[in-house]
């Protein structure tokens, strides 16, 4: 198949921006979009951050800081001295249950909670008192009940994280949890959906995860609280972009 030059690219792509939101995560998520369309392939050359920043009359930060986005994503990757290519296609559904801007959005909500829920593991481990155990504990039932019928609760998942926030006897990361609910959960949707649609493993690997945090604020082994939490969303993440592949 013959390369296709820059500006045949963006034709063919069709990227269009809407001032009312960030420039950036326009073009993060219309590019997104390409990538799972087959439009832009694995391996296929990006065009140049010139050419993209011409062509949509922004500056190139603009282009930098969404193909920063995508690389940080581990959708792209830059070549020294060759320039940015597609390295993976997410999952071809996945377009199905969530747009290319809310996409966005929900990886950096992850990537949030990431730092913020794997030290509120750290102090509900070290803090939990025995009611807020049971709390945990009856929130996890729900949510294993639900995965075990194939129906997993995206209120149960949220449930069980908002309890461990609980435990952590700080209002302030409950409060966080709450401001950021409607991203949360809609993150939880579409991680839960993709793995529905994937093999049986994947939901008894997510039943897994859940039950190492509760072990570990149960044992009061506040380093592994931590470390599991933080797996236990890196993988949320990797069921969005990447481990949740439907072949």
């Amino acid at each position: 198949m013959a390369r296709r030059t820059g500006s045949e690219q963006l034709e063919e792509i069709g990227l269009k921006i809407r001032k009312r939101q960030t420039l950036a995560d326009q073009l993060y998520g219309q590019i997104l979009e390409q990538i799972i369309a087959n439009v832009l392939q694995e391996g296929e050359k990006l065009p140049s951050e010139n050419q993209i920043a011409a062509s949509f009359g922004v500056s190139r930060p603009v282009v930098r800081e969404a193909l920063r986005k995508l690389r940080d994503d581990g959708l792209v990757e830059a070549r020294r001295g060759s320039g940015t290519f597609v390295r993976r296609r997410p999952p071809s559904r996945l377009i199905d249950f969530s747009t290319g801007q809310n996409l966005g959005s929900i990886l950096r909500a992850i990537e949030a909670r990431i730092a913020v829920e794997s030290e509120t593991a750290r102090l509900a481990a070290q803090r939990a008192e025995p009611k807020d155990l049971a709390l945990i504990e009856e929130t996890l039932e729900d949510l294993a009940s639900s995965m075990e019928a194939r129906t997993p609760s995206v209120e149960a998942d949220y449930a069980f994280h908002r309890a461990i926030a609980l435990a952590s006897g700080n209002n302030v990361l409950v409060d966080m949890l709450e401001c950021a609910r409607n991203l949360i959960e809609n993150g939880i949707d579409v991680a839960q959906k993709l793995t529905r649609e994937g093999a049986q493993i994947r939901v008894e690997q997510v039943a897994r995860e859940h039950q190492h945090i509760f072990e570990a604020i149960r044992s009061r082994d506040a380093e592994a609280a931590s470390m599991y939490m933080s797996f236990h969303l890196f993988q949320a993440r990797h069921r969005i972009t990447d481990h949740a592949r439907i072949q």
